[in-house]
């Protein structure tokens, strides 16, 4: 246990970096980085690894090095321009345990910009929330991450273990970022990452899976379209037949012990969808991506396999796809179901540490959503705790991540890395 002076001076010195941690957080807001786009964050996040003495590792990641890894999930797109960072502190004694702090640079789609208050990469600071696209999800995190650790080393301190701040890209498509430090060999005694968890821990979360169905029709004139057949409208169908394969697997809940409380804890949606070469024209193609999520009584193997006959059946049922069955292809996450096990050492610590700066319990929390926590724990036997600060309209217009809440995880963080991986004297 760190005695009371020791975490006293830590907390306040975390509140005399604040300001800076806050500008620190804003210049990375400032730089888009949503994928094929996070090469510039990722200079800028090794940048600060240097500044702090860190060993820096900063690689490209490369499909054939992951695609015969569990957990890996295909893609497509290229990876030129796809580069991980870690920034790694290696005392020359290691004597505590060791830790991962993981984070993801990447950043969702902005939308269209004038729908947002004031452009997205554009921060600002506002009522107690800093605004613009990925302070929230996540750079707030990784920017806590970098300065839980500054306040430790300006009273003195470097942790006593092994500690690898880790940047990855592609967390909110595939995961591969991650999955990719995995195969370079990063392990540790435990991982914690800030996602945007409003202060809780996340203790299980659904799987989730990316697929696109491609649609054909026959096209002709609209003055005999009932001759035709509009791959739109059949897509439409295909949708709805889905919809209905949704509440199936919610009424599964029922039998889940971690999600049988909540209310929608599955949730399909038609991400993008394009079709159709001219308003005259009965369409002859149209194409629709889903996101599914995945209870962690299922697998993905058996919902793949789930979705895939429902379209085949429901296409059955017209008269020209029937002859002309729409493709399923799967890509992007292919995410597990994850729940959290064999974390009750860490989480004491990062509990305590919680009830130091908030003045109450930890709360647990499960999670509709998924995160790169499942690689860690799923594949390499590390507790990952996933801890963060208050966000609100990720993935939506004006996210905005409330600075109360990041000074506070950052406090608890420091207080956390201090007694999981003890301290010696710089």
């Amino acid at each position: 246990m760190l005695d009371s002076s020791l975490t006293t001076k830590i907390m306040t010195e975390v509140d005399r970096r604040f300001d800076d941690q806050t500008k620190v957080l804003a210049d990375l807001v400032k730089i888009p980085s949503t994928r094929f786009r996070e090469a510039p964050a990722q200079d800028m996040m090794a940048r600060l690894f240097k500044e702090d003495g860190l060993g820096v590792d900063r690689w490209q990641i490369k499909i054939d090095d992951l695609k015969h890894l569990p957990g890996y999930s295909p893609h497509s797109q290229d990876y030129d321009d796809a580069w991980n960072v870690v920034g790694a502190w290696r005392p020359s004694s290691p004597k505590g345990r060791s830790l991962i702090l993981n984070g993801h640079i990447d950043v969702v789609p902005e939308g269209p910009h004038e729908m947002w208050t004031r452009p997205p990469f554009d921060p600002v600071v506002r009522d107690g929330w800093l605004y613009g696209r990925g302070s929230g999800d996540m750079k707030a995190g990784l920017i806590l991450n970098v300065f839980a650790l500054r306040a430790l080393r300006a009273l003195g301190y470097q942790p006593a273990a092994d500690v690898y701040q880790q940047s990855v890209v592609e967390e909110e498509c595939t995961g591969n970022g991650a999955l990719a430090c995995l195969q370079r060999g990063y392990r540790a005694d435990a991982a914690l990452i800030p996602e945007p968890s409003s202060t809780v821990l996340t203790i299980a979360q659904v799987g989730v899976m990316w697929f696109q169905v491609k649609v054909t029709g026959h096209p002709v004139h609209v003055y005999k379209a009932d001759a035709g057949s509009n791959a739109i409208e059949s897509a439409f169908r295909l949708i709805q037949a889905l919809r209905e394969l949704e509440k199936k697997w919610n009424e599964k809940k029922a039998h889940d012990p971690h999600f049988h409380s909540h209310h929608h804890p599955v949730n399909f949606n038609v991400g993008k969808i394009a079709g159709g070469d001219w308003a005259s024209s009965v369409p002859a193609w149209c194409t629709f991506d889903m996101r599914v999520g995945v209870l962690p009584t299922q697998t993905l193997k058996e919902a793949r396999q789930e979705i895939e006959d429902l379209i085949r059946k429901a296409a059955a049922n017209d008269p020209f796809l029937g002859n002309n069955p729409p493709t399923v292809t799967w890509e992007g996450f292919q995410a597990e179901p994850f729940v959290l096990k064999n974390h009750e050492q860490v989480r004491g610590v990062l509990a305590e540490a919680h009830k130091t700066v908030f003045g109450y319990d930890l709360l647990d929390k499960t999670s509709t959503g998924t995160a790169d926590n499942r690689f860690f724990g799923l594949y390499a036997g590390i507790p990952a705790l996933v801890y963060g600060p208050q966000s609100d309209d990720i993935h939506g217009f004006d996210e905005k991540v409330n600075l109360e809440s990041v000074r506070k995880i950052t406090q608890a963080t420091a207080l956390f890395i201090a007694e999981w991986c003890g301290l010696q004297q710089v």
